[in-house]
């Protein structure tokens, strides 16, 4: 039986100075501070890392600086996915060269898989790269457009895949959710991917979540996490409610989500700059009433510090 994934996983914001580079300095503090958050691992250039705005060459960087800064305990997951085939198995090797804890890719998005057999071969592909670390399918299908069922996809790629670990599941289809629980056996891990759902997730099992804003506001979901332990549902329920407020706060701001909430890691003592085009980011005046829509939620009693 594989090791079990339990715990937050924080999935960081590139870091980028005033002119779009890539700023690496940062990200030593940023990953003292996860460490200090009590998250449990860090999911690497993914949708909030803007990977697909990223050059391979930087990817790579970023990967690099990351593998070296993490602190012991906490686990690092190589997001490789790319639209170029030779590309994702170019960041699997390096990610399995560098010491990742697993790798993790989403498909093509433009030339895409077709239906459960192109997926898991392609899968396959980009795994087999990766010189035997785990391996996590990352399925954002309101991103990529590949709409295929976990549930199917599950037991077709773990007949295939030797060293699948399991899916980022970063959808809405909670019933799908819950199936591929009912699918994954002993071997495989279902990472819930909405932080604006992770209640529900934990109610359908899962023990290991992966979100953008347990970047800076971790406490808030570790107190949700101990207060379904504890059976305490309404205070669970409270707190995803205050959840799912901060994040419309931050979905509501005039650049979109993205950027308001890279804009708060500013606030939390690590400032990874703006977004990359064609993302743009948030004006003073916008990130002024995004800090006041977060001041009045309390942000401050369950910050990153």
């Amino acid at each position: 039986m594989a090791e079990r994934f339990e715990g937050l996983i924080a999935a960081p914001f590139t870091p980028m100075d005033s002119g779009g580079a890539l700023a690496l300095g940062a990200v030593e503090p940023y990953a003292d501070l996860l460490v200090r958050s009590g998250v449990a691992g860090a999911f690497i250039g993914g949708t909030t890392g803007e990977s697909l705005s990223l050059t391979v060459d930087e990817r790579i960087n970023l990967a690099e600086r990351w593998l070296r800064a993490a602190p012991d305990g906490l686990k690092v997951i190589i997001h490789v996915g790319a639209e170029n085939l030779g590309d994702a198995q170019r960041l699997a090797r390096h990610a399995a060269e560098g010491g990742a804890f697993a790798v993790a890719a989403m498909p093509p998005t433009f030339f895409r898989p077709a239906g459960i057999d192109g997926l898991v071969a392609w899968c396959r592909r980009v795994a087999d790269a990766a010189d035997g670390l785990p391996f996590f399918y990352y399925h954002i299908p309101a991103l990529t457009g590949v709409h295929v069922p976990m549930a199917d996809f599950l037991p077709a790629a773990a007949a295939r895949i030797p060293t699948l670990a399991g899916v980022k599941f970063t959808w809405e289809d909670l019933n799908d959710f819950g199936l591929a629980m009912d699918a994954r056996g002993d071997r495989l891990d279902i990472l819930h991917g909405r932080d604006e759902t992770l209640l529900a997730g934990l109610a359908l099992g899962a023990r290991g979540a992966v979100g953008s804003t347990y970047n800076f506001a971790a406490p808030l979901y570790r107190r949700l996490v101990e207060a379904f332990d504890a059976g305490d549902l309404d205070r669970a329920r409270d707190l995803q409610r205050t959840a799912r407020q901060m994040i419309r706060v931050l979905a509501g701001a005039a650049g979109g989500f993205l950027p308001a909430a890279k804009r708060v890691m500013a606030m939390v003592g690590v400032d990874c700059g703006p977004v990359r085009p064609p993302l743009r980011p948030l004006t003073p005046d916008e990130a002024e009433a995004v800090r006041r829509g977060l001041d009045a939620l309390g942000f401050d009693a369950f910050r990153n510090r």
